[in-house]
């Protein structure tokens, strides 16, 4: 029997062998960068002429490798290939086969474990810790979706009316278009991907277009894994181009989507349309991103320990996750106090190359994110008081310095538009209900934290604060899988749940059968006979 899941355990940075063997693979990648990557169809290399090239941004003149760039006509063979595949033979896969590939994937993924992360170290200018977490997130997702698959995978046990045999169970839907976000270049593309694949469906996996070279070692670990050729087809190229074209396949059955919300709603819309020849209605799973909040209430009795999780979820990765901090709202007269705090441990973050253990914050993602965040925060200047940071510099890498606004309106932009990157808005508020009222006043819902000792608040704050994922004395970041079923409401997304029990349901059908039997076939199912 299979041992109940656990989560990924992190590397302890603390232990000097630990950081060595971090480091010994910092230097291994740092050697093999500049290979190329093919794309993957049916378990064949295809090159093209055009090519994406991944830089480091934390050095954006360094190329960390190249991929053959997709096109349209490349999109229809990865279809075909995934939709042949599905029709043969992977949809008639036993269940407990398919989990086994995602168990062989999560043992390569272990025994790579720190390569893995060295890798998105460079693409992508994570922390160590961040990166290793990353892995350890899609280590989690293998293992627990394997276990899932197989423990959803028996008929339900419905009544049966006499003279009858009825049962009800889940199939798999057909081709899903897999478009994953940069910020968790692993751990979010592996668990959208092996879900739809353990619940039976083949995929076209579009990375995204600035971490393709961790998508390619996704591919490697799942090549390794012996996973069929044609279940997951590897097609990096530009959305315009790609993206469209497999949205709006008619042989698309669903899209499992997770970035900004303008690129989710345009997928829904054209989603929604039936093409020539398609016989379904598309399905859209999709993650679209947050202006998270915290709020710490008048009567918290640890206003250092709040100061540091509003620290940690507001610049942990650069503040490129949906579910950072990006607005916190500090109720009564612990203002000034709470926000000085904020200030000094802010000051202590070093920010540089993070192939550099002691940089503790890295680059932004891209020269387009540091226009954007860099423009956000001249328009913070105008909303709010400067309290530390504003200040960037793009001459080696895209880097930005914690940045924080001090008395801030809720209506300000830069409280309600979606900065993603190190950039927090402080407000006041006079009570606990106007401080909900302002958490509650954007068109996201992702994830919301609120500190408070009092028992009346934390319930009000369980049933009126409208987010997904909701945290009560602790920060709005690190969510566990499994444990914390992750995805928000309103505009941030179809509230897919990832890591929860039923997420495998967005990626299946239901069938029910009954089957009359005569007098003799109905003694034996009553076991009479």
């Amino acid at each position: 029997m299979r041992q109940q899941f656990v989560t990924e355990p992190y590397l302890n940075l603390s232990n000097p062998d630990q950081k060595k063997m971090m480091q010994d693979a910092i230097d291994f990648v740092g050697r093999n960068l500049g290979k190329h990557y093919d794309i993957i169809i049916g378990g064949k290399n295809v090159k093209t002429d055009d090519v994406i090239k991944s830089n480091n941004p934390s050095k954006h003149s360094e190329i960390v490798g190249t991929v053959s760039k997709g096109t349209s006509q490349l999109a229809e063979e990865a279809i075909q290939t995934a939709h042949k595949t599905f029709m043969e033979y992977w949809r008639f896969t036993d269940p407990h086969e398919r989990a086994r590939y995602l168990y062989r994937a999560a043992g390569i993924m272990r025994r790579r474990k720190l390569e893995l992360s060295a890798w998105m170290v460079y693409e992508i200018g994570k922390s160590w810790i961040e990166a290793i977490a990353d892995t350890a997130e899609a280590i989690d997702f293998l293992e627990y979706y394997g276990r899932l698959m197989e423990n959803i995978s028996v008929p339900y046990n419905i009544p049966s009316i006499p003279g009858e045999d009825n049962q009800y169970w889940h199939i798999p839907l057909g081709v899903g278009i897999v478009i994953p976000p940069w910020n968790f270049p692993l751990a979010i593309l592996a668990g959208m991907t092996t879900a739809a694949v353990v619940a039976g469906n083949t995929v076209v996996l579009k990375p995204a277009s600035i971490t393709p070279i961790i998508g390619a070692k996704f591919m490697e670990v799942m090549q390794e894994a012996g996973l069929p050729d044609g279940v997951i087809n590897f097609l990096p190229g530009p959305g315009s181009e790609v993206g469209d074209y497999l949205v709006d396949h008619p042989l698309t059955r669903f899209i499992s989507f997770t970035g900004s919300m303008d690129v989710g709603k345009r997928i829904y819309e054209r989603a929604s349309k039936v093409n020539k020849g398609q016989i379904w209605l598309k399905r859209v799973v999709a993650e679209m991103g947050g202006k998270d909040c915290m709020v710490i209430d008048d009567n918290y009795s640890k206003p250092d320990f709040a100061a540091a999780e509003t620290v940690a979820a507001a610049f942990g990765f650069q503040g490129q996750k949906c579910s950072a901090c990006s607005r916190l709202i500090i109720v009564g007269d612990q203002y000034d106090d709470i926000v000085s705090r904020i200030v000094e441990k802010t000051k202590a973050i070093k920010v540089g190359d993070t192939r550099d253990v002691s940089f503790g914050m890295g680059p932004v993602s891209s020269a387009q994110a540091f226009s954007s965040i860099n423009g956000y925060i001249e328009i913070g200047k105008g909303e709010g008081k400067l309290l530390i940071g504003g200040t960037s510099d793009d001459s080696a890498g895209y880097y930005i310095q914690p940045t924080i606004f001090g008395d801030v309106s809720p209506t300000a932009r830069i409280s309600q538009e979606e900065i993603f990157g190190p950039v927090l808005s402080i407000s006041r508020a006079k009570s606990f209900d106007e401080a909900l009222d302002y958490a509650n006043g954007t068109i996201y819902g992702l994830t919301g934290a609120v500190l408070s000792d009092s028992g009346e608040s934390l319930e009000k704050a369980r049933r009126e604060f409208h987010v997904g994922n909701l945290y009560l004395n602790r920060k709005c970041t690190g969510a566990l899988v499994g444990s914390q079923p992750f995805g928000g409401f309103n505009m941030s997304g179809t509230d897919s749940k990832a890591g929860a029990f039923d997420y495998l349901y967005l990626f299946m059908q239901g069938k029910s059968c009954s089957e009359r039997l005569d007098s003799d076939q109905f003694a034996r199912f009553l076991g009479l006979k």
